[in-house]
């Protein structure tokens, strides 16, 4: 894990807007209704860190992406304009070509002392990544840059490039496609190799509107208030959480025999279970496990070739606390790989319809534990030229104004360089050593 970092500065430019650098079409281009749902108007954060390359001595890493930037921006337009809000809430893209936010910026820091950082939060990541400016009265991404860039020199010759993209215009597959592209022309292409797909007209409303499904995730669940939602997040804390080869072993052992479980289920359903014996739970309080199921590679919902916007839905699993934390791991493994199983193109349609039919409501967050596996994401694979990032990932922990409700399972490897899932568990203080003991119950290697 990172190292305490020594003090430091960051001293950043004067931002600019980088516009296309050739003229692109001027249009509308209308999100779709899985784009433009409250849960997803908010900037998502990452963060890749690179060493020194030799080979790149002399050359300006801020003034090399900037300029490839500009180019990208040609065949992802979009990207560089704003968005407006009309009838029924709904967000289209005016494409005016009026570019995203980008600094540069300079720190008295190497890349190793940053330490063996491998998962989220990166150390001090506020200092590099650029905030945008709150605008009093207004929806929080209308009318703003959808990408804010920062490249901050080290004073070993790497840099560290954070980005933010509004998240109603791609998933973190689609913002991996578009930071890929930039590489390609930093290391000399024309065009990128994918061409950038719109699309969105494949997750719209039918007419008329029609949810097909219960939709418990934009459902409040039953019972009481949630300690989650009210703790003060000066009385949180936060504790990564490894799940290598020898705790993956514990909990298949404690997954039915004839049971085939992925890596994700096992982790989620031991966590799952853990968090909600640790917050003390009413026994006949609802707890939900939220997790986002990517509808990319499945043959039966046929998205386009370099689709770069929103293509996952949030499925749930729920049941009682006391049902939950009474039952063995296989009770919490089914519920989970049945709403893994459960999101098709027709369930993404019906959220679609749910989202026009009820104003584009935000998924429910009470007693509610949401998850996002970003283990495949291929963070580190963004190269500029510089080599593979020495870390590349969400900058955060979790995303939203609420510690702990949300969590990325990332991938990392431990002091015995084994490969293993890491969780960045945010919990009260008072209920994380309750979790420890309950992880570490389930993750315990029965001798054979």
């Amino acid at each position: 894990m990172a190292s305490s970092l020594p003090a430091f500065t960051v001293r950043r430019g004067e931002p600019v807007l980088v516009a296309p650098a050739e003229p692109t079409p001027r249009e509308t281009k209308p999100l779709s209704d899985i784009d433009d749902g409250e849960g997803m108007r908010f900037y998502s954060s990452g963060i890749h860190l690179y060493r020194n390359n030799p080979a790149k001595a002399g050359q300006d890493p801020a003034k090399v992406i900037l300029e490839a930037l500009a180019k990208a921006l040609v065949p992802y337009y979009p990207l560089a304009g704003r968005l407006r809000e009309e009838e029924g809430r709904k967000l289209v893209v005016d494409c005016g070509a009026q570019g995203v936010m980008f600094v540069e910026a300079d720190a008295d820091l190497t890349a190793d002392d940053f330490g063996d950082v491998q998962s989220p939060p990166f150390p001090c990541f506020e200092k590099f990544i650029l905030e945008s400016t709150t605008i009093a009265g207004a929806e929080p991404v209308i009318d703003r840059p959808l990408l804010y860039i920062q490249v901050t020199r080290l004073k070993c010759g790497g840099f560290i490039f954070g980005q933010r993209f509004c998240h109603c215009v791609v998933d973190a597959p689609g913002g991996m496609q578009f930071e890929k592209a930039i590489c390609e022309l930093v290391c000399g292409a024309n065009v990128p190799s994918v061409a950038p797909a719109w699309g969105r007209e494949m997750f719209m409303a039918r007419r008329p509107p029609q949810p097909s499904y219960p939709h418990l995730e934009y459902r409040e669940p039953a019972g009481g208030p949630d300690r989650m939602l009210s703790t003060p997040p000066a009385e949180m804390v936060r504790i990564p959480f490894f799940f290598g080869p020898r705790e993956i072993s514990g909990l298949r052992q404690r997954a039915p025999q004839n049971m085939r479980c992925s890596r994700f289920e096992l982790v989620a359903a031991c966590i799952w279970r853990s968090r909600t014996a640790a917050l003390g739970y009413a026994s006949d309080e609802e707890v939900r496990l939220s997790f986002i199921v990517n509808a990319r590679g499945r043959p039966e919902i046929p998205l386009p070739e370099g689709f770069y916007g929103n293509a996952f839905a949030y499925s749930v699993a729920a049941t009682t606390a006391g049902e939950l934390c009474g039952k063995d791991l296989g009770y919490a493994l089914e519920l989970v790989k049945k709403a893994k199983s459960a999101v098709t193109y027709d369930y993404l349609l019906s959220v679609a319809d749910l989202m026009v039919l009820n104003g584009r409501p935000l998924f429910a967050l009470s007693r509610t534990y949401i998850v996002s596996d970003v283990s495949h994401a291929g963070f580190k694979s963004v190269d500029f030229g510089w080599g593979e990032a020495v870390y590349g990932g969400p900058a955060k922990g979790g995303e939203g104004p609420l510690p702990g409700v949300t969590n990325y399972f990332s991938r990392a490897k431990n002091g015995k360089a084994e490969e293993g899932t890491v969780v960045p568990i945010c919990l009260p203080r008072d209920a994380m050593e309750k979790f420890q003991l309950e992880v570490e119950g389930l993750t315990a290697t029965a001798e054979l």
